[in-house]
């Protein structure tokens, strides 16, 4: 059974920095898809980033704030998260997608509360 544990979450002034980490725990492969979405009060979850092979995917109001990461030996996936505005507040929430022959699995985390606020 696979597990993500995320931690890094908090409260951050306007222009602050945070890295949320994700550690799964199992077997992932390189070809697994590791990332993140957020979801902010009242709205859909979104796409933050994902990573796989070491090619990144990015929503685009991210890409060149934030940063993904992964170490593939401690199956953790990294978001350092830079110049941090009040409308990336949200939980933020780790992903992962297994490819297992012709089945795919999705798992969740439980999701860190990113507030930014002064």
């Amino acid at each position: 059974q696979v597990q993500l544990v995320e931690s890094g979450g908090g409260l951050v002034q306007p222009g602050g920095s945070l890295r949320l980490s994700c550690a799964a725990s199992g077997s992932i492969f390189t070809g697994d898809v590791m990332g993140w979405y957020r979801q902010a009060p009242g709205k859909e979850r979104e796409l933050v980033a994902t990573i796989t092979w070491g090619s990144t995917n990015w929503a685009d109001s991210e890409k060149g704030r934030f940063t993904i990461s992964r170490d593939n030996v401690k199956n953790t996936v990294y978001l350092q998260m830079n110049s941090l505005k009040p409308e990336d507040t949200a939980v933020y929430y780790c992903y992962l997608k297994l490819f297992r022959g012709v089945r795919i699995y999705d798992y969740w985390g439980q999701g860190t509360q990113v507030t930014v606020s002064s």
